[in-house]
């Protein structure tokens, strides 16, 4: 979630700058983030882009590691078939990985089957010549994640850069996104010796990552929360029907006691009325065949 938010602070407030760096051409004013759910089974993933400019839409996507599913070539040619159904444009696809890795995957730019080669680009930071994203405020912080013989150098360079800055919140919110995409790359505390940390707690980017955090955090604990009081209101259920089973019944055989632990909340509240007629355990044997075969 940290990167995720991050890169889209970054693609939205200086879609120019990607735009320029990955097409190497100024890019008109008119540039539109086109919404991540496209037609036909919607999908979305935190960190995918469209960044739709004049005629064309440049896709980005940020990996960390190349594991997915579906493959990432696979989703690659459904994204590019997705986009092209619904806008008809040249579409430029690209995909970013921003952790080091040899794994095949981050080597991989195509998608291949009988009748059919479909292609897209593939960026691995770590390779990328650090410059380009150096003279650029809003692709600094991946200008930490690139090539550099001497990546403490890259780092310091780069926090020399952001104390240029002049616009204060500019400074704030771009620090914070250096400090938190270093993270893929450098420690902590040498992060922390050349980015102040207060920095990063005033910009919108760590206020927004917080604010993520709390209502996921509320919304996973509310989900838990009712699941468990309706497992646990279900279980009272079950232990009151079966003891007026057994005082009325006397005690039931296991079989006929597991088939009413699979009933329902509502099933067991509808045996509880129904067990006010009961006379033998066949009764209730009956009623729970014909319920099931219903």
């Amino acid at each position: 979630m940290t990167y995720d938010s991050t890169l889209k602070y970054l693609v939205e407030q200086y879609p120019q700058a990607f735009t320029r760096w990955l097409w190497n051409q100024q890019p008109a004013e008119d540039i539109e983030i086109l919404n991540t759910e496209l037609s036909t089974e919607p999908i979305r993933a935190d960190a995918l882009f469209f960044v739709r400019v004049a005629d064309a839409i440049l896709h980005l996507e940020f990996q960390t590691l190349p594991q997915s599913e579906p493959p990432l070539p696979l989703r690659m040619l459904d994204y590019w078939v997705r986009l092209y159904r619904q806008y008809r444009c040249d579409i430029e696809q690209v995909i970013i990985f921003l952790k080091p890795s040899r794994l095949a995957g981050v080597f991989v730019n195509q998608f291949t089957e009988r009748n059919l080669s479909f292609r897209y680009r593939v960026i691995r930071i770590w390779e990328c010549d650090p410059q380009a994203l150096l003279t650029t405020p809003g692709l600094l912080p991946l200008a930490v994640l690139a090539q550099a013989e001497v990546p403490e150098t890259l780092l310091s360079q780069v926090a020399a850069k952001i104390d240029m800055i002049e616009d204060r919140q500019q400074q704030r919110n771009l620090s914070a996104c250096v400090q938190l995409l270093a993270g893929v790359k450098f420690d902590e505390q040498l992060i922390q010796a050349y980015f102040r940390e207060d920095m990063m707690q005033e910009s919108v980017v760590y206020q927004r990552i917080i604010r993520q955090g709390l209502e996921q955090g509320l919304e996973q604990g509310l989900k838990q929360g009712l699941e468990q009081g309706l497992e646990q209101g279900k279980r009272n259920e079950f232990n009151l029907i079966i003891r007026l089973i057994n005082r009325r019944l006397g005690e039931i055989n296991p079989q006929l006691q597991n088939q009413i632990e699979e009933l329902s909340f509502d099933q067991l509240e509808d045996l509880g009325e129904a067990l006010l007629d009961f006379q033998t355990e066949v009764d209730l044997t009956n009623w729970l065949n014909q319920f099931r075969d219903k």
